[in-house]
């Protein structure tokens, strides 16, 4: 059994928490802590789907399974990392420190136009995009976005996960959802504007 702490803690939602895995620094475990697992159904059945199809990972962390924690059942997926070791700071971090970070303006963009990309060349549907659930990694010279939450097709006949066509329509549906709560978010801040303006 894994044993989970305030030490081992990364990350805390409002339903789930995220731990450094305890025998894998290059993994981490999901838990949840409030009424989440529905959530967590949701997830790890859409995870095994894209598995299924093999794809290729860029934009999200791989997901490994469950394991037996002292919070109870774990998720286990990669702990994304900046080239220092450092864990990943999210999206939210980044826009909230432009003022101190121009340079990064056209970086964050070009890994985000990525990000639209892939999603749009794989399939792979979300939830809400939101800027905390968006990390920016720091990979040799270029900073890449992955998606560490909020994966998955609620629908109840979810056909745009195999239809790539009503795909495509629901992924830029919820792109521009994202863009428009990065404005109300950010409304204040020149940079920010700089980067919604460019994706």
């Amino acid at each position: 059994m894994l044993e989970l702490s305030a030490a081992t803690l990364v990350g805390k939602g409002l339903h789930r928490e995220v731990h450094v895995h305890p025998d894998d620094d290059s993994k981490c475990v999901k838990v949840v802590v409030l009424r989440g697992e529905e959530e967590t159904r949701r997830e790890q059945a859409y995870y095994r789907f894209l598995q299924r199809r093999n794809i290729d990972w860029i934009s999200l962390p791989q997901f490994y399974g469950n394991e037996e924690t002292n919070m109870g059942p774990g998720a286990v997926f990669d702990l994304i990392r900046d080239d220092d070791g450092q864990v990943s700071k999210t999206l939210a971090f980044y826009l909230d420190n432009l003022s101190s970070t121009p340079e990064l303006v056209e970086s964050i963009s070009q890994a985000l136009i990525k990000l639209k990309r892939d999603l749009l060349e794989q399939n792979i549907i979300t939830m809400t995009l939101k800027p905390k659930n968006i990390v920016v990694q720091k990979h040799r010279d270029r900073l890449r976005c992955l998606i560490i939450d909020n994966i998955g097709n609620s629908d109840i006949l979810p056909i745009s996960s195999y239809v790539r066509f009503f795909g495509r329509k629901k992924i830029e549906r919820k792109w521009e959802k994202f863009k428009g709560l990065l404005s109300k978010k950010f409304t204040n801040q020149s940079n920010a504007k700089k980067i919604i303006s460019n994706i």
